[in-house]
């Protein structure tokens, strides 16, 4: 699995197109936080409503280099199983290469600062929540984009009404006044937690709520490969 998983993400950055979602998610969070400070843990759960879109974007991107034929190759001789998983986890390798991007880039903006007053959370403390709101949120983008994908929509055209229909709904049922929020990942609901300052049990709930979506979701992008196949 490992070689399917290297050249994966060879074929990824070789081809450049891991280029556009890095400069999109550098532009994203340059103009996001330039010059507006904020807490940490603030900045950071707005930064994930952000990246969201880009991270899914990006994993479709990368899930759509191989070849078609040299996909299904890869199925024969590794097994249909194996091939998908060095998909998925391709896509999270490229995914966990973005974090340390997502949690500079607003220090070196100006866009994290101290705290300020006596409730604010410690920097280190507000550090370690934006690492999990951006660990939510990557699972989910990452189903969501392997949704979008070729090997399960077999068109571009309907790959990306896949794609902007996820993002627009992950918004939409995301919000407050949704009374339907399970049908959506939860990222406006960790960008609220996190601004608010995250409990053990709103970090539980939101938790086990993005992890459940994610696998339902890969569990429907396996569906739809096996149906196409």
């Amino acid at each position: 699995m490992i070689p399917l998983i290297g050249m994966r993400l060879a074929g990824f950055v070789r081809s450049a197109r891991a280029l556009p979602p890095l400069i999109a998610g550098l532009v994203a969070l340059t103009v996001l936080h330039g010059g507006t400070g904020a807490q940490a843990a603030e900045a950071y759960g707005v930064s994930a409503v952000v990246l969201f879109p880009i991270l899914a974007w990006q994993s479709r991107l990368l899930l759509d280099t191989e070849p078609d034929v040299q996909r299904r190759l890869a199925g024969v001789v590794a097994g249909r199983r194996t091939e998908l998983a060095a998909g998925v986890l391709a896509a999270v390798a490229a995914g966990l290469a973005f974090a340390p991007i997502a949690l500079l880039v607003p220090w070196l903006v100006g866009g994290v600062t101290g705290p300020e007053r006596p409730g604010d959370l410690p920097i280190m403390l507000g550090l370690a929540v934006g690492l999990w709101a951006y660990l939510l949120i990557l699972p989910a983008a990452i189903a969501l984009g392997a949704l979008a994908s070729r090997a399960a929509t077999a068109s571009p055209l309907y790959g990306l009404a896949v794609l902007v229909c996820g993002v627009v709904g992950a918004f939409v049922f995301g919000l407050k006044t949704s009374v339907v929020p399970w049908l959506a990942p939860p990222v406006l609901a960790t960008a609220r937690a996190s601004t608010a300052g995250p409990t053990a049990g709103t970090l539980t709930l939101l938790t086990a709520h993005a992890l459940a979506w994610s696998a339902v979701a890969l569990a429907g992008y396996a569906w739809l490969r096996r149906r196409r196949a």
